[in-house]
């Protein structure tokens, strides 16, 4: 007898809503409940994190995107018996560099009076695998979950601290997916490898064809690798 996936609860990232996961939904949801974590509160990842768990399931399954991934990692090591497997997709442990920290320190200064247009498209060019860069459509979409959260969760999420948990990673005891994508510009191969080597019950998939934005330029890769590693879980 087939043992039944755990809830899967999934964490987007860095100005991205739960609709980051729309397109892989039915696959998802064809295994088990789905659940969605929100970054839209919380000025630190242990903040976020506490919010996270506070409205998961009592064991989970737990899938973390980008900036969603420390938070992931936090959940992880704050309940490591409530989450049962978890999923780091275009993840790093590294720290924020003090130049990107300080770029998104001076975005959140000087966001321009007047209605919150998210994102700019160079920024989110720069997530997408280069045959993906002139799909209005896709950009639209990024720029729209931006929208939709508001000009204070842009100042509250470019100010987060990203501390490095390189040295943590060994904490994390439960079996760990870490998902890349073969063309991201913004988290090299080495950084998923990292995460790979790091945590002890940890294996890697690479996804070609694939820039940062994994889960809206693959989806159906990704779910299916998510529901590989799902239904692979022990009992």
């Amino acid at each position: 007898m087939t043992t039944p996936a755990p809830p899967l609860l999934l964490v987007p990232g860095y100005m991205l809503d739960e609709t980051l996961w729309d397109d892989m939904l039915p696959a998802l949801r064809a295994l088990g409940p789905v659940a969605f974590g929100d970054l839209a509160e919380g000025d630190t990842v242990e903040a976020m994190a506490g919010r996270i768990l506070d409205g998961a399931p009592a064991e989970f399954a737990l899938a973390g995107f980008s900036m969603g991934g420390y938070i992931a990692r936090e959940v992880a090591r704050m309940a490591p018996g409530r989450v049962r497997a978890l999923a780091l997709i275009a993840a790093s442990s590294r720290p924020d560099s003090p130049l990107r920290r300080e770029q998104r320190a001076m975005a959140a200064r000087n966001t321009p009076v007047g209605p919150f247009r998210g994102l700019s498209r160079g920024a989110i060019v720069s997530s997408l695998h280069p045959e993906h860069a002139g799909d209005e459509a896709l950009i639209a979409r990024v720029r729209g979950m931006g929208v939709r959260l508001g000009r204070d969760v842009f100042v509250r999420q470019s100010l987060l601290e990203r501390h490095g948990d390189l040295a943590q990673l060994g904490a994390i005891a439960c079996p760990t997916l870490v998902v890349a994508g073969a063309q991201d510009q913004m988290r090299a191969l080495d950084e998923a490898r990292e995460l790979a080597a790091h945590i002890p019950r940890a294996s890697l998939r690479i996804i070609d064809g694939a820039g940062h934005m994994i889960p809206l330029e693959r989806p159906a890769a990704l779910a299916a690798a998510l529901a590989s590693w799902l239904s692979g879980l022990p009992g």
